[in-house]
């Protein structure tokens, strides 16, 4: 199988919710209402630094998504990082390799934007992922928190 890695374009958002919802979390935390996906991509677009990107397959299907950020700071001697977010595969194409292709296009963005990092967070629940994120050399080297905020 081939996919293509590309930008995000606004009549994608649909498909890309629906990867979203493809999954045991995301299907009880998205929304049919497009026009929040739909402003909320304006706003990443606007940003800059923070990207969709998508992968198509041989028939021009959505397939894959996932979100990087490159972020600027001091840490790390000055390093700049990419954070990766809401990856995700369609169901039925899981373990042939769609996620492997996907980090090499991550990675190969982050290069280009001047990273010396790839981080990314998942949900404690995903075992599968923590397994598959491993085998791509990432290490479980940090705790983190998340703290909804009111209003």
């Amino acid at each position: 199988m081939r996919v293509t890695f590309r930008d995000a374009r606004t009549e994608d958002v649909p498909a890309v919710v629906a990867l979203l919802a493809d999954d045991m979390l995301g299907a009880t935390r998205e929304r049919q209402d497009m026009g929040l996906y739909r402003a909320a991509f304006e706003a990443m677009r606007a940003e800059g630094a923070n990207h969709l990107i998508v992968g198509e397959d041989e028939a021009g299907r959505i397939v894959a998504t996932y979100q990087i950020t490159f972020i600027s700071g001091l840490s790390l001697a000055a390093a700049r990082r990419a954070q990766v977010e809401s990856v995700r595969v369609a169901s039925n194409l899981r373990g042939q390799g769609v996620g492997q292709m996907m980090f090499a296009d991550a990675g190969a963005r982050a290069r280009e934007a001047g990273c010396r990092l790839v981080q990314l967070t998942m949900n404690a629940t995903r075992t599968e992922s923590r397994r598959f994120y491993q085998s791509l050399g990432f290490e479980a080297s940090h705790v983190g928190f998340k703290k909804p905020l009111e209003g």
